[in-house]
């Protein structure tokens, strides 16, 4: 059977007339054209040299040095796409300009999908001054960071591997970055945060980074250095949700300000399960200054500590605090953690009137002492949390739709009985796509569309009929390696587009 590697975007294409696919590999050479396996560039920096909006390189298998991009510009319907082909692309030396792997300078509309970065002595990956970049599928490993940005607006950093950044974090979003989206990444033993958020205003800007989401990662073994599994210096009008943290060495998730304008403030804290490590962990939740109006709901808040507990805020912070329908421990704080009160006089003070003493663990996961943090069906969390969430919340860490049963469940992950997914379909996802031996399969389509397929140059290369049934299958046995895009348009007018990177 064929590998297909496969990128589908939800996008509004105009296409380009001139836009190229150039290849990189190790048995390149930087005088060639690079527009197919047989000519591509050897390095990478040549091939960030060359491209321009709507343009593509896709690399080989092979160890590489990394690349600077800057002073050229994609667009949202031309964006500039460097994508790694094969399990084993990597990148084991910074860039020829600075001491990073990839280093992104100024450019907007990018995307970064598929690469190893490992050993280099900055950032695995940097971003700075820039737009609507996405940084997917990746891995940074043993490098002082892994991911960093800087006055990066609109960030998409989703399905990255981070892990073992000697210095500092796994993923670090900086500098009054606002609307980042920080979703479906692993971050493990590094020796900062797992994610940190900065506003810096120190730095400039405005120091507040607002409208972020963080949802459905996985945060293990960081801060023997300090900080925490997700910390926010100045995060605001913010969301947290559905993120599995265990077993790091200080704080869960902490709200605050330091370096910023303000601090984290009106952030929705929900479904998120944390367990802190016994000898160093921290807090489960830690609000500190300036952090006024921010909700904790439907939150697993678990420290095996001797003395920390689930919360501990600021005295300052009680204004509009709402923590509720969690499951906790008896020991709580009202003074940053100076000193403790048991969940009775919390609830005395209006918190958490309806959450719930934690059982042991073995009560709750299916096996929490190797990493499975999934609901027993006897669990305490079970049914248990309320529907408050449902605003935003509507699946959990595994894609499965919520609520399943009476009422939503505490912590990340809904009991399923079925023991498999749910997938979540809403308007904005309606079709389904698989790619399959010789075959692009779409699926849950509704009545009366058609699709039509266009080359790289946006040429139409298909045209279905009219389709009746809810399943179409196109054979892509004679296309070439490359992308390709597809339009399903239906009898309103209204359409759903989409890329195809297709390497045999």
């Amino acid at each position: 059977m064929k590998k297909y590697l496969v990128l589908l975007l939800s996008l509004s294409f105009s296409f380009p007339i001139f836009s190229t696919t150039y290849y990189v590999s190790n048995n390149g050479s930087d005088s060639y054209n690079g527009e197919s396996v047989d000519s591509s560039f050897a390095t990478l920096q040549h091939a960030a040299n060359t491209v321009m909006a709507g343009d593509s390189v896709l690399v080989l298998t092979g160890d590489y040095q990394g690349f600077d991009l800057r002073g050229v510009d994609g667009t949202e319907s031309n964006p500039i796409v460097f994508m790694a082909l094969g399990d084993s692309v990597r990148i084991t030396d910074n860039n020829p300009r600075t001491n990073d792997g990839i280093n992104l300078e100024g450019p907007d509309w990018v995307e970064i999908n598929g690469f190893t970065v490992t050993g280099v002595p900055r950032n695995g990956i940097r971003l700075v001054g820039a737009e609507h970049i996405t940084i997917k599928n990746n891995t940074c490993l043993n490098n002082s960071r892994g991911i960093f940005t800087g006055f990066v607006e609109y960030a998409v950093i989703e399905n990255n591997l981070c892990a073992y950044s000697w210095d500092e974090h796994g993923i670090y979003h900086s500098n009054s970055g606002d609307h980042p989206i920080i979703r479906f990444n692993t971050c493990h033993n590094n020796n900062g945060c797992g994610i940190h958020m900065n506003g810096d205003s120190s730095m400039g800007g405005d120091g507040l980074i607002t409208d972020a989401l963080v949802e459905g990662n996985i945060i293990y073994g960081n801060g023997t250095a300090g900080g925490s599994g997700i910390n926010c210096d100045g995060v605001a009008d913010s969301k947290i949700f559905n993120n599995l943290i265990y077993d790091n060495h200080a704080s869960g998730i902490s709200l605050y300000r330091i370096d910023s304008y303000d601090g984290s403030y009106n952030t929705k804290v929900y479904n998120n399960t944390i367990i802190n490590a016994e000898d160093d962990g921290r807090w489960c939740v830690n609000i500190g200054l300036s952090s006024e109006a921010d909700t904790v709901y439907n939150n697993i808040l678990i420290t095996f500590h001797y003395w920390r507990g689930s919360i501990s805020i600021h005295d300052e912070s009680l204004t509009d605090f709402y923590s509720d329908y969690n499951i906790v421990l008896d020991r709580m704080s009202i003074d940053g953690g100076d000193s403790r009160i048991n969940l009775s006089e919390w609830q005395a003070l209006g918190y958490d009137t309806h959450s719930i003493l934690a059982d042991s663990m073995h009560h709750i996961f299916a096996d929490w002492e190797n990493g499975d943090y999934h609901l027993l069906p006897t669990s305490q969390a079970v049914d248990s949390g309320t529907s408050v969430v449902s605003v935003f919340v509507t699946y959990d860490l595994d894609g499965v739709s919520r609520p399943i049963g009476s009422g939503y469940d505490i912590g990340a992950y809904e009991y399923n009985p079925s023991g498999t997914n749910i997938p979540d379909e809403t308007e904005n996802n309606p079709c389904k796509i698989l790619i399959k031996d010789n075959f692009v399969i779409f699926d849950n389509l509704n009545p009366n569309q058609t699709i039509e397929i266009f080359d790289i140059k946006g040429a139409l290369i298909h045209k279905s009929g009219n389709i009746t049934s809810l399943t179409y299958i196109y054979n892509i046995e004679n296309l070439k390696s490359g992308i390709y895009f597809w339009h399903l348009n239906n009898s309103q007018g209204n359409e759903v587009k989409g890329k195809i990177i297709l390497a045999r």
